[in-house]
């Protein structure tokens, strides 16, 4: 075989021979050929093949063919939520180690690594304005060098819900109505129907519909984790842990007649042109921690429950600890590749970092992946924006499937005794990090209870100003006008009751509809009724069999003894 056919000019061989992605990503249009997907050069894009001047194309055009068959497949699948969205690269650096409370190797003083982070509306489809009414996703993809750390987090500390199952719903009421084929928009009657028979969501829904709900820009508002995560240090000794992102540009947000003079596109104008100007926007990273121990006093003296997305941990008792800072300084080359494709999997944790056994974020660890290998492809980690940098080749056995560019060689695709892939040796021991959970299988769904109007009720009474509330009740009678059903207004002004009886005699009079007097005589289709006089108005929707009625005495929190003899770091306590 002579040299040529197996060496290129440059002295590369043959399978050494790509396009790379850097080089391709950074090119000027001027240093590129025009050329078809195989790499042929071709005179001119707009050409095609003809029988005569005026006659039918030929099938034998690929160029045509190509061309047309490549735009037909330009579009991946929109993301079921999270579709309106923006993006741009940075980096993290370690201020404050956290080294006592977590092993991870990036919370050690003075660490740093690349991240890229995506901002983006939750309902919306692709096309919706960036001003909607709505809360902000804010997921970050941090490079460390002991693998990606996905983290997924929102603007709001709590979230509609705490029942995984719920999620798939509540979603579909954020969409079109199946009927009308109208958005919330035009038609909330969806939005409310949903929200009146799950009243869980009621500290959610004041800070949707207060001053809180409408973010001016990605860049003045602050991100949560909402789940409980565990950080477990180099002793085996671990707390649990929630995250927030405090912005450096300060909070700022918009009200709802601010808004409708903004761009459908303001969001991404504004943290483009940042960048592009040198304005680099930057978040403080702070950490929670409370002991194990202090997750079940909480729980037995304040029903507040660290596995419940609708509750927040009191920051008197569990101060925030701040761990580092990010800033976000480059903007994508190609919004599509670099930010439409970037794929957030909250499963994705470095050593150190544990999921707790917060329901929705168990369901999250296995949806986010799932969601991505449709959308995007079985294969989308080997994607540069999503690829870890890490100092060693990683070697698996996944091997195989759609758009599989590194599909590792020849390596054995099984565990070989003659070419043996390396280990590290274990740096968590997750017998001593996660609970024994040693109990009978149940069917659970959580209940409504006094303590979820706590916070609710704290943020009317004694967080918000007189304008603050009279804001408030403007938007939510406004939001109301275009629902169908007035049954659904009576339902929530009878949830807010239970919050405030201000608020809902001035919901009453801007609406015109006299609500329940409460939720004592109700019963909700989506959660039980801890507060209902009547038993049969306890249980959710009618359901009377006493099999397996999912109604528990501590409704999913750690009651007392949840963590016998499991080794806790008392460092965490405060």
């Amino acid at each position: 075989m002579s040299s040529y056919l197996s060496h290129a000019p440059d002295g590369k061989r043959n399978g050494d021979i790509y396009r790379d992605y850097i080089d391709d990503r950074n090119a000027a249009s001027e240093d590129t050929l025009y050329a078809t997907s195989n790499g042929v050069p071709y005179p001119h894009p707009y050409e095609s093949q003809r029988v005569g001047e005026n006659g039918p194309l030929l099938l034998q055009d690929f160029h045509l063919v190509d061309l047309l068959s490549h735009f037909d497949r330009e579009r991946i699948p929109e993301r079921v939520v999270h579709a309106k969205g923006s993006g741009a690269h940075g980096y993290y650096k370690t201020t404050d180690p956290l080294d006592d409370l977590c092993l991870a190797d990036i919370f050690q003083a003075g660490k740093e690594c690349p991240i890229t982070a995506r901002f983006s509306t939750v309902g919306g489809e692709s096309g919706s304005h960036d001003c909607a009414r709505d809360p902000r996703g804010f997921a970050l993809k941090f490079r460390t060098e002991e693998g990606n750390w996905d983290l997924v987090f929102n603007n709001t500390p709590v979230f509609f819900l705490r029942d995984p199952a719920k999620f798939p719903h509540f979603i579909h009421t954020q969409k079109r109505d199946p009927a009308t084929h109208l958005s919330g928009a035009d038609d909330s009657t969806m939005f409310w129907d949903y929200l009146s028979q799950n009243p869980e969501s009621i500290h959610q829904v004041m800070i949707l519909m207060g001053d809180r709900g409408i973010p001016d820009g990605y860049r003045h508002m602050n991100g949560y984790s909402g789940h409980t995560l565990k950080l477990v240090n180099k002793k085996g000794e671990w707390v649990y842990a929630q995250m927030h992102m405090k912005t450096k540009q300060g909070i700022k947000n918009l009200t709802q007649e601010e808004s409708m003079t903004k761009s459908p596109d303001h969001s991404q104008k504004d943290l483009y042109y940042a960048i592009e100007n040198g304005d680099y926007p930057g978040w403080d990273v702070y950490f929670q921690t409370m002991t194990p121990q202090e997750a079940e006093d909480l729980w037995e003296n304040e029903k507040i429950n660290v596995f419940d997305l609708t509750h927040v941990w009191p920051h008197a008792k569990f101060p925030l600890r701040k761990v580092g800072e990010f800033y976000l300084n480059e903007n994508a080359k190609n919004y599509f590749a670099e930010i439409e494709q970037a794929c957030f999997n909250p499963a994705h944790m470095p050593p150190g970092i544990e999921p707790s056994a917060d329901p929705v974020l168990q369901s999250r660890l296995f949806s986010y992946p799932d969601t991505h290998r449709h959308r995007v492809g079985s294969n989308y980690q080997q994607l540069p924006v999503n690829a870890p940098r890490t100092p060693y080749r990683i070697g698996n056995f996944q091997r195989d499937g759609q758009m599989a560019f590194y599909n590792q060689g020849s390596r054995p695709n099984y565990l070989s005794s003659i070419a043996p892939i390396s280990f590290r040796n274990r740096t968590v021991d997750l017998s001593s990090t996660h609970g024994h959970f040693i109990g009978n299988a149940v069917t659970f769904l959580s209940e409504i209870r006094p303590e979820d109007f706590n916070a609710p009720r704290a943020l009317w009474e004694r967080v918000w100003d007189e304008g603050a509330r009279e804001r408030f009740i403007s938007n939510v009678s406004g939001h109301m006008s275009t629902c169908r059903k007035e049954e659904c207004i009576k339902r929530q002004i009878g949830i807010f009751r239970e919050v405030s009886d201000d608020l809902a005699n001035r919901l009453e009079k801007a609406t015109g509809i006299k609500g329940y007097p409460g939720i004592s005589d109700l019963r909700f289709n989506g959660t039980h009724n801890g507060m209902a006089r009547d038993k049969n108005n306890r249980v959710a929707n009618g359901m009377t069999s006493k099999v397996g009625l999912s109604i528990t005495e501590n409704n999913g929190g750690p009651r007392k003894g949840t963590h016998k003899d499991l080794k806790a770091n008392t460092a965490g306590a405060n």
